[in-house]
């Protein structure tokens, strides 16, 4: 004898909107991971990010010699010659410096560029502080025009309690300068 058994598809309603939750979730993670990552670097100094700091702090200096040595890099597109006006300096940690890096126009049109910045040893990044820096705004230079730029900086004196530090006697202070989105 046969039963007679109907068979009921299941209601997939709740999966599928499980399975849409998790794929909102995951593309808002992609959307905000650029931003998250940013502003974790800049907290931590993680993968050379720089600190940023305010003029006219009372800050100890140490009698430890810190060379700081300046690199300059350009995107290929930007027709610009940029470069450090100084190799390098050799402060005292928690001295405040100044140095100027040379950007010239080559191209026969305005171009507005941005510049990014990294440390090396990616360690030190958040032990290097700078006050003024023209990576904080977009710099628009005028056919054949040329700026000297100028970066204020001090290394923190809390690097000297840092024991994974001890061996960092050279820090590097890299720039790359890019066309500005506006303008491509």
């Amino acid at each position: 004898m046969m039963s007679e058994h109907t068979y009921e598809r299941p209601d997939n309603t709740r999966t599928v909107i499980f399975l849409l939750l998790i794929l909102a979730c995951m593309i808002g993670l992609v959307w905000a991971s650029v931003p998250l990552y940013k502003l974790f670097c800049a907290v931590t100094g993680y993968g050379g990010t720089t600190q940023q700091a305010v003029a006219g702090q009372d800050i100890p200096v140490l009698d430890r010699d810190m060379r700081i040595s300046f690199n300059a890099d350009i995107d290929p597109s930007l027709p610009w010659y940029f470069k450090p006006v100084q190799r390098s300096v050799t402060i005292k940690v928690g001295e405040e410096a100044l140095v100027f890096y040379r950007a010239v126009n080559n191209s026969d049109e305005t171009i507005t560029g941005t510049a990014t910045f990294n440390v090396t040893p990616y360690k030190a990044g958040g032990y290097f502080n700078k006050i003024e820096c023209f990576c904080f705004t977009e710099q628009t230079l005028k056919p054949g025009q040329s700026v000297d730029m100028p970066v204020t900086f001090y290394v923190d004196p809390e690097l000297d309690k840092d024991e994974h530090l001890d061996e960092v006697k050279e820090i590097t202070l890299s720039y790359t300068f890019f066309r500005s989105d506006e303008e491509e």
